[in-house]
């Protein structure tokens, strides 16, 4: 029985529930990342005593699970998109947005399906979008290519995040703090492709790159949605 099929227990003199309790986690997390969740925590920043906690939720990966349903809500569309390509650039968009609001749901993405109410209609609105447009298993390996273009976009993005804050350098001081020591590894004419990036690529924005990126992965999709079967 997953935590969504359980009930909660009866009402209490001190008010109590699956919400509020996901609430003060999603605090604690914002605040902290997930390892600044605990049952024992969140209990403390409701006022109340622990072992009441465990009547609504019995061990910390039910707490995330609520924790990622909720967030999911965040991500959802707030209106159906029946252009595929739409659609999955929604999803992808949101799910950054989200991540950006959220950064320890960076951590929890990628992992088994999401069988909470929110989690279960993002899927199904991103499935619906596709569906009639290829065979079922052309339209998972669609879905499964362009989300982890984007999951790997985002944690890429969030690690960078957490480093500029763990050293205090922004992406800009650490390349110039970094200077003297990639210059003297390219004068030794051992990293020629190295030079030509240091030397001549367009420095852009985490937004700008992926955009950029999601759609050459959309491209790529539609090339496998409306090639004929071989």
């Amino acid at each position: 029985m997953t935590i969504w099929d359980r009930p909660e227990p009866p009402p209490h003199p001190v008010p109590l529930d699956r919400e509020r309790i996901v609430a003060a986690a999603i605090a604690l997390a914002d605040e902290g990342g997930l390892k600044a969740v605990s049952l024992r925590k969140v209990a403390a920043r409701l006022n109340a005593g622990p072992m009441r906690l465990y009547g609504y939720i019995s061990t910390k990966e039910e707490l995330f699970d609520l924790m990622m349903d909720a967030v999911q809500a965040e991500i959802l569309p707030e209106e159906q998109c029946d252009e595929w390509r739409e659609a999955l650039r929604v999803l992808a968009r949101r799910t950054r947005q989200a991540a950006l609001r959220h950064e320890w749901l960076a951590d929890l993405l990628g992992g088994r399906p999401a069988l909470g109410p929110n989690g279960l209609a993002v899927t199904e609105a991103t499935l619906a979008a596709l569906d009639g447009h290829a065979g079922i298993d052309t339209v998972m390996r669609a879905v499964e290519t362009v989300s982890a273009y984007f999951i790997g976009a985002i944690r890429r993005e969030i690690t960078n995040l957490r480093a500029e804050r763990a050293t205090g350098l922004s992406k800009h001081d650490w390349q110039r703090a970094s200077g003297p020591r990639v210059t003297e590894l390219l004068a030794t004419g051992r990293f020629p492709g190295l030079a030509k990036v240091v030397h001549d690529s367009t420095d852009v924005d985490a937004e700008t790159s992926f955009t950029t990126g999601l759609d050459w992965v959309l491209d790529a999709v539609d090339a496998k949605l409306t090639c004929p079967p071989a």
